[in-house]
């Protein structure tokens, strides 16, 4: 008599590709069939506790749904397919184990943060309840957790530099994982579910914005075309660090950080493809870049393993009392790009219209949020979730607790000068002309403050202030010293190529799209 055919469940949630996948290796070692397991969880579709935005909004739903749709063909070539459901992770999985009776295992990719973490113990207490294994595999990071050099996650740095210094001189990257050409079947009779629509989630399917710095759909053979491109088609990667800085185009960065989020691409394969491309063409600071970027993406999420549920609390990690407002109409300006600040409206648009934004956005529009206008940054990291297309929980949270100055920034009082940046990157306002259609005739930088322009000037523009286009919200002293400057050439920083100060020594310029996404950005 011959034993029943040994099956595994992989439950897959932010893992959403095969290549480098442990999980999937892991099961085609051990069973007789894989059933890969997509859930659409109704609970990443509620509101978020602050604002009752929706969790995953429309923009960040429909790369999901293409992501998931891409796994699934590719899937499908593999000899296998992907089982898509609605419902919780731990009833599916309760339902599957009764319905096939042969399941020998569940594996999952283990996540750090709390509603991730319940979700693995609920799943693992429906394994124990039946007799079968529960495995959890670490993936989602370029340096693997247990490789860390620290005695204990609870021994992690609070500072990025001294994290980065320590793992760079003492773990190795490990490699990426060499998967079958052929995965294992599914069960006979196991229908494969239909992949649901924006409205059967309560969405709608969002247009598409023509201006968009990410128009890429979802999925692991998008994420890897785009590798493609960025490194070997165009050799873009070797100029990165004079480039990531941008506002407008797509190929101002790698644009990696969507597909990260999702895992439709393996931190550990972009960095086997940077030692490739310094091997083969040429190596740099700009090659060596992405690599630093794709560490503070690790910082982030090792960061949450230490401190828990502490990243989302009103005080953060240092456990600082600041008097947080929640002006509700102030926030609205903020997210709607109504602030009459134009390169904080320019970036709150595109955010808006597309579900991205350049690193160098986030940050001036975090730091207004927070600094300027005081408001609870809770609120704005609520925004960024419902909105971004490369949200990851880690990330975003992180980063807003940085921006605040109550999480791993390890310099006090950290404010953006919202008119210097925007004449340092935007100089001759043509990424504040793109969004904010409304000051499209005023010329040069001086689009940044129409407030000083002459009434002639704004009546020439057709821009009559309070009406056409909104005053300022809020004035910062300090903007005064950078009207009617002449704005630095060619929208670049006027750190950037000084040598010494722009080196990962002083990081201050991070501009990668790993910088705030929580999947919930590079």
């Amino acid at each position: 008599m011959c034993a029943p055919a040994r099956t595994i469940i992989c439950l897959l949630r932010n893992d959403l590709r095969f290549h480098d996948n442990e999980v999937l290796l892991w099961a085609q070692r051990n069973a007789d069939h894989v059933v890969p397991l997509y859930c659409f969880d109704p609970r990443h579709y509620l509101g978020t506790y602050y604002h009752n935005f929706p969790k995953t909004g429309p923009l960040r739903l429909k790369f999901l749904l293409e992501s998931v749709k891409d796994l699934r063909d590719t899937l499908k070539k593999k000899g296998s397919n992907l089982l898509v459901r609605k419902g919780k992770p731990e009833d599916l999985i309760q339902d599957l184990v009764k319905h096939l009776g042969s399941v020998s295992a569940v594996a999952l990719h283990g996540e750090a943060t709390k509603e991730e973490l319940d979700v693995e113990n609920a799943v693992k207490q429906v394994c124990t309840r039946h007799g079968i294994t529960f495995e959890t595999v670490w993936g989602s990071t370029l340096y693997h957790r247990d490789d860390l050099p620290f005695r204990h996650i609870s021994s992690l740095p609070d500072v990025y530099t001294q994290f980065r210094k320590a793992v760079e001189a003492q773990c190795q990257v490990r490699p990426t994982l060499q998967m079958p050409d052929k995965l294992k079947p599914f069960p006979t009779g196991l229908e494969e579910g239909s992949i649901p629509t924006h409205e059967e989630l309560g969405q709608q399917d969002p247009l598409t914005d023509p201006r968009s710095a990410f128009p890429w759909s979802g999925g692991e053979t998008r994420a890897l075309q785009r590798l493609q491109h960025y490194f070997w088609d165009t050799n873009l990667v070797a100029s990165y660090k004079d480039t990531r800085n941008g506002l407008i185009g797509t190929d101002y960065s790698t644009k990696f950080a969507p597909w990260l989020a999702l895992g439709s691409i393996s931190p550990r394969y972009i960095f086997e493809q940077i030692q490739k491309y310094e091997q083969e063409r040429t190596a740099n600071q700009s090659t060596y870049w992405v690599i630093f970027e794709l560490l503070w993406r690790d910082y982030f999420r090792f960061v949450a393993l230490k401190y828990g549920r502490r990243i989302f609390f009103l005080r953060g990690l240092q456990d600082k009392d600041v008097p947080w407002k929640k002006d509700l109409k102030l926030f609205d300006a903020w997210k709607e790009g109504r602030t009459g600040v134009p390169f904080v409206d320019a970036n709150m648009r595109e955010l808006a219209m597309t579900g991205f934004m350049s690193n160098r956005g986030r940050q001036n529009v975090a730091s207004f949020l927070t600094k300027d206008l005081g408001i609870d940054w809770r609120m704005g990291a609520e925004w960024f979730e419902y909105l971004l297309v490369d949200y990851d929980v880690c990330s975003n949270y992180g980063n807003w607790l940085y921006s605040a100055g109550i999480g791993n920034d390890p310099r006090e009082n950290r404010k953006f000068n919202m008119i210097k940046q925007g004449l340092d990157y935007d100089s001759n306002g043509d990424y504040i002309r793109l969004w904010v259609p409304e000051l499209q005739q005023v010329k040069g930088g001086a689009v940044h403050t129409p407030w000083a322009l002459s009434n002639a000037s704004l009546e020439h523009a057709n821009v009559s202030l309070g009406e056409t286009y909104p005053l300022p919200v809020v004035m910062a002293p300090e903007w005064s010293r950078h009207i009617n400057q002449k704005p630095n050439s060619g929208g670049t920083s006027r750190r950037q190529g000084k040598g010494p100060s722009d080196t990962p020594k002083q990081h201050r310029n991070r501009g990668t799209d790993f910088y705030f996404s929580r999947n919930k950005h590079v």
